[in-house]
């Protein structure tokens, strides 16, 4: 009863909004000739904000490297103080919801042909969760760094003076299963433990649903996956802060032993059109060196090259392989207890900390 009162205090519940959309793909066929780059919408990671200043350096690199982008952050709230709360503290599939509901709304965004799309760390399973459950408009290559697409069997450590990440870390040590954690504390909604994995499919409020692990599969989760263009995972080859790191390439991780994606029943049965995804080349794996969220300007780059800007340019290189950590610009996501998205100066043209977070 005692975290049911601190959480109501902490939390205000959102409306569920139902949005779908019944043919993503066909609007990709429009306009072949437009060289007017498509949108691309970020979302940002535990314990950020949408208007922190790394996620304006990255909404700026994006527009440098196909300039005329528009990009749209998105956010929970409008306050930055609140969103970084809501990255917290809140039910994910209503945050998820009402991002589609924004994102449907927008007087540019939802007229666009296609938006690409960018999300760091926990934002990158929220925007997976997008495609899958609303894609409207639809995504055409997503984007993820260090993301847990197979979940967590850890939490975070948080700074000393961090009260709302102690606090709800705090919570989620006590039963990570229980309707109120599941229902108000993010992480909890992608914490996937193999030695509880049967209360993991009966009790997740997010990640077991939108990765189709129960029995009932959703077809929609499945064709809208497959129809993206490019899905590009990239994992922190150093990674301290997410355990398992391989879960950023939708590795399962069982103690010592590591599955492969593509040797997973997931990935065989296409429980969520990864392998139809994988056959047509859009499927991608890389690396990022370094601990978590630690990004240079010069792989960013790399990546908005490779697969943002018009409609119809290109469809991105094959993979895997390493990405390149070089140049006097970085974007440092993930280091020394900050929380995701944080920017730290440490030197150099233009350094942000993007946090340690998920």
């Amino acid at each position: 009863m005692a975290i049911k009162n601190h959480l109501r205090l902490l939390f205000t519940a959102g409306s569920l909004l139902a949005t779908t959309f019944a043919s993503p793909v066909s609007r990709f066929e429009d306009d072949d000739d437009d060289d007017t780059p498509l949108p691309v919408v970020i979302w940002h990671g535990l314990g950020d904000a949408y208007n922190a200043d790394g996620m304006r350096q990255v909404a700026d690199l994006a527009e440098s490297v196909n300039p005329g982008t528009l990009v749209y952050p998105i956010r929970i709230e409008d306050a930055g103080n609140r969103d970084r709360y809501d990255s917290f503290v809140g039910n994910v599939t209503e945050q998820l919801a009402k991002v589609c509901a924004d994102i449907a709304a927008h007087p540019i965004l939802s007229t666009a042909p296609a938006i690409d799309a960018v999300g760091f760390s926990q934002g990158g399973q929220f925007l997976r969760g997008y495609v899958e459950r609303c894609n409207n408009p639809p995504v055409r290559s997503l984007i993820t760094f260090g993301s847990q697409h197979n979940g967590i069997t850890r939490f975070r450590d948080c700074e000393t003076n961090d009260w709302i990440c102690r606090f709800a870390m705090a919570v989620l040590g006590t039963n990570p299963w229980s309707p109120t954690v599941q229902g108000k504390l993010v992480p909890a909604q992608y914490f996937r433990d193999p030695e509880q994995y049967e209360k993991y499919l009966e009790h997740s409020n997010f990640l077991a649903d939108i990765n189709n692990e129960r029995s009932i599969k959703n077809e929609t989760y499945k064709k809208n996956i497959a129809k993206l263009a490019n899905f590009v995972m990239y994992m922190f080859d150093e990674d301290t802060t997410v355990v398992p790191k391989e879960t950023s390439w939708f590795e399962d991780v069982n103690g010592t032993e590591i599955t492969p994606l593509r040797a997973r029943k997931l990935y065989s049965e296409d429980w969520l059109g990864l392998r139809e995804l994988d056959r047509k080349g859009g499927l991608k794996f890389r690396t990022a060196p370094g601990d978590h969220m630690q990004l240079s300007d010069e792989l960013l780059t790399e990546a908005f090259g490779d697969f943002f800007g018009p409609l119809n340019r290109h469809k991105g290189r094959s993979d895997p392989r390493p990405a390149s950590h070089i140049g006097d610009e970085e974007f440092d996501m993930g280091s020394g207890g900050r929380s995701e998205g944080r920017p730290a100066s440490r030197g150099g043209d233009v350094e942000s900390d993007m946090g340690n977070d998920l």
